[in-house]
Formats: structure tokens, sequence, C-alpha cells
């Protein structure tokens, strides 16, 4: 059975920064593109970044304005999200995705994917 396995979430004063892994067990992902959404309390579940498969192209929602970085090393089947000048706005469940192709923008949207993680808290402290 194929798990998608998220680590890095935790507290955090604004400011700060954490940086999220994903990792699928299982089986590799190396030839599927990658994302990672949020959801806040009360909320829909929305975008903040992706990759293809290769690593060559990223994706970032518009509020992530050159904060988070999103890359992947498929050595290591694991994907990165690097996330810089939280805000505490950024406060969130962050769930890591992997898409039914490789690359393109409709890694923006959640039905390009197939397996979802169970979640890693994010909250940012004022």
């Amino acid at each position: 059975q194929v798990q998608l396995v998220e680590s890095g979430g935790g507290l955090v004063q604004a400011g700060g920064s954490l940086r999220l892994s994903c990792a699928p067990s299982g089986r590799s992902f190396s030839n599927s593109g990658t994302g990672w959404f949020r959801q806040a309390p009360g909320k829909e579940r929305e975008f903040v970044a992706a990759i293809s498969w290769s690593g060559g192209n990223t994706y970032y929602a518009d509020f992530v304005n050159g904060r988070f970085t999103i890359a992947r090393d498929n050595a290591k089947n694991t994907v990165y999200l690097q996330m810089n000048s939280l805000k505490p706005e950024d406060t969130a469940v962050y769930y890591c995705a992997v898409a039914r192709y490789g690359a393109g923008s409709g890694l923006r949207g959640q039905a390009a994917y197939y397996y979802w993680g169970q979640g890693t808290q994010v909250t940012v402290s004022s």
C-alpha cells in the first residue's frame, strides 16, 4: 500500500523557517509531479507549490511571493518545501500529494493528484 509520509511541521515564530519533507513508501514517484497544499481551520484546501517529475519546472501560489521553495531529490525519493519568512496566516495543515502526470500547469489543481499524505501541522505564532 502506498503512503506519503510528511514531516517537518511544527511551531515557529513569525519570520522563522521550516522545511517540510514528503517521502512515499511502497513505490517510487520519480516520474510524477508532486505538490504541496494546505488547509487552514474553516477554509478550503488550497494549492501552495508543485514541482515537475524532473524538478525542472516549479509552480507556486501567488501568496508564496518568493518565500517558499519546492525541490526534489529523486535519488532519495523525497520532495521538500522550504518555507522562509513565515507569517501567522501560513498556519495550516500542509499536505503532500503525488500527481497522475509529470508536469504542466495542471499541477496547480487538486484534481491532478491521486495520492495524498495525512498532513503535517504548521503553526506560526505572532
